[in-house]
Parts: C-alpha cells; structure tokens; sequence
C-alpha cells in the first residue's frame, strides 16, 4: 500500500515517520488537502503533471470529517449531496461510493414565532395565511434575482452594488412587513447557509447562495439540498484519492512560506518559480495552488508579497460560526411518533434538526444546527449547560426522550486551528461586488481554489470538487501554452 506521509512519530497505515524531511521538486505543490485540493491534484496527475499535497492536519479531508465518537460514526463535517450537485455524484462514481437517501417519513415539526408546536407534511411551513403569502412572495423574488443575476459574476450585474450595500435582513423587511416570513427565509441563508446573522452579509450574497443551489427554493426544500449521503461518510471522497496520491500528500505539514516570482515574458512556466516551505517538506515547483479557505491565506507569508488588491480582499473574507450537534440513541424514537425528524424553528436555539441515522444502523442519530450568535451563547456556558441546552432545544421539538442520548457530540469547526468557522466565507456588505471579479485572479504562479470561491456548490462540497478541476484545467492550459513553440 502507498504510503502518505504523516507528522505522527509512527509508521502507520497512512504514514511514515516523524524524522523524514522532504525536498521534492514538482510541477504543481498544492496547499492543503480537502477535497479541492486533492480533486486537483488527481486531475494534473492524470494530465501527466507531477504534484505534492502538503497539509496541516494529521489527516485529510479539510471540511470533511467521518470519525468514530463513542462508538458512533459521526459526520463531523459536510456531508450531504443534492441532485443538482453532478460534479460530485461524477467523482463518487469514479471511486466507488454509494449513496443512500436521508430519512424523511412522516411528519414534520414547526416551532412558530409564538412558540406554538405544530405538527406537519409538505415543503411549507404551517404559518398563519397572510404570513404564507409574504414567505412565498419573498421567495419568489429571490427565485427570480437569482436566475436573472446567476451565480458565476453576481458582481457584475447591474444590481449588484444596490443589492450588495444593503443587509440581507433589511432587504427582507424592506420588501415585507412579515417579521415572521422575514425570519423563516432569513433562517435557510443565514442560519442554515452562511451561519452569520442576517445583518452581516448582504442581499446580493444571499442571491449568489441561492444561485448556487439552482434556486432559493431549492434552499428551502430539505428534500433536495439534504437529498442524500455517502455510504461510510464523505471524507472517503478525500481518503480514496489520497490514497491514488500516495506518496504524494504530505501530512502534518503547515505551510509557512511561498517564496515566488514571476515568470520572465514568454516563459510563462519554465524552470521552478515557486518555493514552498512546509514543516514537513521544502517543494520547488513551477505553480502552486492555495486550496485552503480564504481566512488562511494570511497564515502563509509571501515573499515578495502579494499585491495590494489580493491583501485587501482576504480582509473582506470571512467564515460563519455553527455548532453541529450529533445525539445518538438508542432507537429511532420519533420515527415511532410518526415523525421524520426534520424540525424548525426560527427563533429556537438549535434552528434545525434532521434525522441523520447512519446507513444500515438500527440506532437512530439526530443532527442539529446552532448558529452565529445563538452559538456565541452557547461558548459562554459550562459544558455541562452547553448540553443541557442544546437538547432542551431538541426537546422541545421531539420529546424528553431526546434530553438522553448514548452520544453526543458538537462539531465546532471555530476552534479547529486550520479551518476557524464553517461552512464557509462570505463576504461583508459591499464585499462582494467590490472584489468578486479578482477572487480567482492568479498572482503570478498563484493560483486559488475552494468551495468558497466556487459559483455553481459554492460551500458544498460538489462546489470544492468543481474548484478543483477547474484550477487544474487552468494550470493544464498555462502548461500547454508554454509547450507550444515560439513562432
């Protein structure tokens, strides 16, 4: 078997020892070893390219994470596939993974903004009439800006700056004096999406994250954005093409350094123009690709630096804040009740709930959502209350049956030192139309790539594998060019 290299002391299945430092010398060096990173470096590899992975984490998969938590698998982070999502479904076929549909019989339960517990079926809400009849106008004015406005270059449509300086939540009531249609539409972008409170981001990015997804109202319909899962989790996506890699992906091994220079005209590619400095490996290269979020660029120095534009934007960047609570039980108790699992509540603690039981397992396992400042709260509680809150909130949807899980667990990609917030960045007001057109610029041999700069799954993982073979594409064709001969 191949071998990856690991910063863990310890030949192991994925790894060779702590004493081994590396100076290699290859086309592509590619920071970080996600599924974006890795989607690229399998298809500059396929190419005939030669690539290295460095990654900061003992493990690969960046935002992906299946692990075992108390005898319980867990995805600790994304983990859902759409139907619009084919990029994905393409790469899950190539590697042989199965997916199966999330559980969704029966009933599901509302919380409405007077705390009343409703049981219900269908895609909508059970809100009063008039408060149906502004949830469907406003989505259908979201529906229509995003197929007319598109999620490839939002910023440069005519609306962009008008819709780009106003705040998702003030553009919700400027268009419905509904506060709690405003809140239900406002939860599927801001808590459900972005994780930031609705007044952080703007309207126009709140059209790009419904663009994405083919619509809002795909946003709105559970049945689709969380259509199904991978059997064995999706971090297989990144550990299966680690694993065609081998050698190839370097674990454990922070880049701290790019050293770089421009190519001379007409020698767009020649010779090493980069230089990489890891902890674990030196990589001379000719191109180098940043596939990590836009909030870790700045742990990286630069030498020269990067231009001003590129310093300025990263500084409107930013990721959200969720907590991803797991509760696993004995059985599916609430399938018993007649209930699916899914459960909403905008002005509740944890905003939403689904039945996440794995594949073939007779337990039953809820996953549950707690976002931005709801999820600042919740830091500011012992662990202890932290718990106790959290399924208070679980409770009051399903029952006190779910105040008793075997496990739990909270996902808190905030603290996780190379990822710090989730799902992924958005840009503040005005940030958007202001810089969008330049978050895929190449600096020199530089070149950007993640779910968070992707147009169609922008922040999903379709959108990080669509990333990475676009910026291979990109790399492929600046090699080819400079293979042609000099007329």
């Amino acid at each position: 078997m191949a071998f990856i290299y690991s910063f863990t002391g310890r030949p192991t299945e994925h790894g060779h020892g702590k004493d081994i430092m590396l100076n290699l010398d290859r086309d592509v060096v590619i920071v970080g070893a996600g599924p974006s990173g890795l989607t690229a470096a399998r298809e500059l590899k396929k190419a005939g390219l030669t690539v290295a992975v460095l990654e900061a984490r003992d493990r690969v998969g960046g935002r992906t994470w299946t692990d075992t938590i108390d005898g319980a698998m867990l995805e600790i982070g994304g983990q859902w596939v759409s139907p619009d999502q084919t990029v994905l479904m393409e790469t899950l076929e190539e590697l042989g993974l199965e997916m199966y549909s999330r559980y969704r019989e029966g009933e599901s339960i509302y919380i409405g903004a007077d705390r009343k517990h409703t049981r219900y079926t269908g895609a909508s809400f059970p809100v009063s009439e008039s408060t149906a009849v502004e949830m469907d106008k406003l989505t259908a004015i979201l529906d229509g800006l995003a197929a007319e406005i598109g999620a490839e270059e939002p910023w440069a449509h005519p609306k962009a700056r008008e819709l780009d300086t106003i705040s998702f939540h003030h553009w919700l009531r400027q268009n419905s004096p509904d506060e709690e249609a405003c809140n239900n539409i406002g939860l599927f972008i801001a808590g459900g999406m972005l994780t930031k409170p609705a007044h952080a981001f703007s309207a126009l990015q709140a059209v790009l994250m419904a663009a994405s997804a083919g619509s809002f109202s795909n946003l709105t319909d559970e049945d689709f954005i969380l259509d199904k899962r991978v059997i064995g989790g999706m971090q297989q996506v990144s550990l299966r093409i680690a694993a065609e890699l081998g050698d190839d992906v370097v674990l454990s091994s922070p880049v701290r350094t790019i050293n770089w220079e421009e190519a001379a005209p007409g020698d767009e590619t020649a010779g090493h123009r980069v230089s990489v400095e890891s902890d674990r490996a030196t990589v001379n290269a000719r191109f180098v690709i940043m596939a990590v979020p836009p909030n870790l660029y700045s742990r990286v120095s630069f030498n020269p630096p990067l231009p001003r534009r590129q310093h300025q934007m990263h500084q409107h960047q930013s990721l959200g804040l969720v907590i991803k609570v797991h509760a696993v039980y004995e059985t599916p108790f609430w399938r018993e009740n007649g209930l699916s699992g899914t459960c909403f509540g905008a002005g509740s603690l944890v905003q939403e709930v689904y039945d996440n039981t794995n594949h073939g397992d007779a337990r039953g396992t809820l996953v549950g959502f707690v976002s931005d400042e709801k999820a600042d709260a919740m830091f500011e509680l012992s662990e202890e209350d932290r718990k106790a809150a959290i399924l208070d909130s679980i409770a009051e949807y399903l029952g006190d049956e779910a105040k008793n899980p075997s496990v739990f667990y909270l996902s808190d990609w905030g603290s996780e030192e190379w990822t710090r917030g989730a799902y992924a960045a958005s840009y503040d007001l005005g940030g958007l139309s202001r810089y969008g057109k330049d978050q895929h610029t190449a600096v020199g041999p530089i070149y950007w790539s993640s779910s968070d700069l992707a147009a169609e799954g922008y922040q999903h993982v379709d959108g990080a594998v669509r990333m990475g073979k676009k910026t291979a594409a990109r790399i492929i064709a600046a090699n080819d060019r400079a293979a042609q001969p000099v007329a």
